[in-house]
C-alpha cells in the first residue's frame, strides 16, 4: 500500500456516535482522531485457532496512531450506516488475506491519546471473534509489521509486564471477550 492509499484511508468517513452508541453524524477518519478526539464507531477482531491461541498483529510503522504496538488481529471503522461485522470481514481480507466468520460479543468505549503522534482514539468499539487456523496468506506491510499466535494467558502476563508494547484498547477487547465467556481455556 502506498502513502497515497494511507492518506485516502484517513479521508474515509466514520460514523460519529453519542455516549449510547447512537449515530449522530459523520466525519473523516483524520478529523475523528484529531485531539481531543470525537466518539465514533470502530471494531476490533480477535481470531482464535483450534488450540485456543489468539492471532495478534504488530501495527506497521507508518500507522498514524500507535505505530509498532501489538494489538488484536485487526481493527478498523465501519462506514456510516454499515454493520460492524460486515466491515470487519472485509478488513480481515484487506489486512491479512483471511476470510473468517465473525460473531460480535460486545462493545466498549475508550479514549486514548498517542503521545508519539498527537492523535486520539475515542471509540465505541464493537468486539468480534472468529476462528482461523494457519498462516495469514497476505499480511499487508502498510498495515502490519509482524504477527504472532499467542496463548491468552501468556498475552495477559506479557501485557502486565510491559503494557507499553500493546495498544491501549487491547485490554478492553480482551475484557469484553472474557466477560462474554469467549476466551478459550488454554
Amino acid at each position: 500500500m502506498t502513502a497515497e492509499a494511507t492518506t485516502d484511508r484517513e479521508a474515509l468517513p466514520v460514523e460519529l456516535v453519542d455516549e449510547r452508541g447512537r449515530a449522530v453524524g459523520a466525519c473523516p477518519v483524520s478529523e475523528a482522531h484529531a485531539a481531543p478526539g470525537r466518539l465514533h464507531r470502530a471494531f476490533s477482531v480477535l481470531l482464535f485457532d483450534a488450540d485456543g491461541r489468539v492471532l495478534l498483529q504488530q501495527r506497521a510503522a507508518v500507522k498514524t496512531r500507535f505505530p509498532l504496538l501489538w494489538t488484536n488481529t485487526c481493527c478498523g471503522h465501519p462506514a456510516p450506516g454499515a454493520a460492524a461485522a460486515d466491515a470487519a470481514v472485509d478488513r480481515l481480507v484487506e489486512e491479512l488475506g483471511i476470510r473468517a466468520a465473525l460473531t460480535e460479543v460486545g462493545a466498549f468505549t475508550y479514549r486514548a491519546g498517542d503521545p508519539a503522534t498527537g492523535r486520539v482514539e475515542h471509540e465505541w468499539d464493537h468486539v468480534l471473534i472468529g476462528r482461523f487456523d494457519g498462516v495469514p496468506p497476505r499480511p499487508d506491510p502498510a498495515e502490519i509489521a509482524d504477527y504472532a499466535w499467542v496463548w491468552p494467558a501468556d498475552l495477559a502476563d506479557a501485557m502486565a509486564a510491559d503494557p507499553d508494547r500493546y495498544t491501549p484498547w487491547l485490554s478492553g477487547v480482551l475484557g469484553v471477550i472474557e466477560h462474554a465467556g469467549e476466551v478459550p481455556n488454554a
